[in-house]
């Protein structure tokens, strides 16, 4: 049932000159089928540079309102509509203009796990894995990042600036524990502990390599260590696992899955796909600041 239904949702990308995008945290059914998979962002601007006519993004809602600001011209659908992020919905851009009012003006920093309205309200955007470096290139001391503070406090403990901190968080990332993470290294001896920065600061302190999901899979590749504990959502295990098949990984804890991320199935993209429907476009109003904010990021980490 599986592969008939992978072949028919691949005919019908064909058909319709669509490209499908699927998050790390995808079901591995879901990332199997697709085109690209990857980060959020990085699946957005590689899914930019193709032809097709249609993006279809197993994600969460920011990642295809991301896929819309860079590729305005395309049609952006979803399988479905309920899968939200938690972390996103923790900030609004009512709630930042009130901050900045109470702290003064200075740069905002803003995660890409957020949603394209509080983009739009940004100085600059950044990811996990090039946030230390878009903060340290601000001119300003003081800065506010938004929307995670794990990741902000974690920015925080390698630059020098002043940096507020929004109260959102990833509830996956944010309920691991120290403890948790002392009883794999103690099942695991030999692993090495990756951990993405969306985990509290107790926990990064155990890590090993302090990732993001991407540099997760290059650095496991690179690695010669043979056994790793993965310390970001449950999902990553399979492109980790395929990309190193000499490799052995193991969940830091049974509790790091994202419902919101496995809600999706492949039922899900093939009614999308069939009915052209769940479409996800941000206005012109919002889509222009916000990719300004995109693109700023961008030109200092290629700079």
């Amino acid at each position: 049932m599986t592969d008939g239904m992978a072949q028919e949702i691949r005919a019908l990308l064909k058909e319709r000159n669509a490209i499908l995008l699927a998050h790390n945290y995808q079901r591995p059914e879901i990332q199997d089928v697709a085109d690209l998979t990857g980060d959020s962002l990085d699946l957005s601007i590689r899914a930019a540079k193709t032809n097709a006519d249609v993006i279809l993004f197993c994600g969460v809602r920011f990642m295809a309102e991301t896929a819309s600001i860079v590729s305005p011209d395309k049609t952006v659908l979803m399988p479905r509509l309920d899968t939200g992020c938690p972390m996103a919905d923790m900030i609004t851009p009512e709630a930042l203009k009130t901050r900045l009012a109470k702290l003064g003006k200075m740069p905002v920093v803003t995660y890409v796990n957020s949603t394209a309205s509080v983009k739009a309200h940004s100085t600059v955007c950044c990811t996990s894995a090039n946030a230390v470096a878009v903060v340290n290139s601000l001119a300003e001391d003081e800065v506010l990042m938004t929307p995670d503070r794990n990741l902000c406090q974690f920015v925080a403990s390698r630059s020098n600036k002043k940096i507020h901190c929004w109260d959102g968080f990833c509830p996956v990332h944010d309920r691991l524990r120290a403890e948790e993470v002392m009883h794999a290294k103690a099942a695991y001896p030999e692993a090495v502990f990756m951990a993405h920065p969306e985990c509290r600061p107790e926990v990064l302190t155990l890590a090993d390599a302090v990732l993001s999901t991407s540099g997760m899979i290059g650095f496991a590749k690179e690695s010669d260590r043979k056994s790793f504990i993965v310390g970001t959502e449950e999902g990553l295990i399979y492109p980790l696992q395929k990309a190193n098949p000499d490799k052995s990984f193991y969940r830091v804890s049974e509790s790091m899955v994202c419902e919101d991320m496995k809600r999706t199935t492949l039922d899900d993209v093939l009614v999308a796909l069939k009915a052209m429907k769940h479409e996800v476009k941000v206005s012109k109003e919002v889509s222009v600041p916000a990719s300004r904010a995109v693109e700023r990021m961008l030109e200092i980490t290629v700079s």
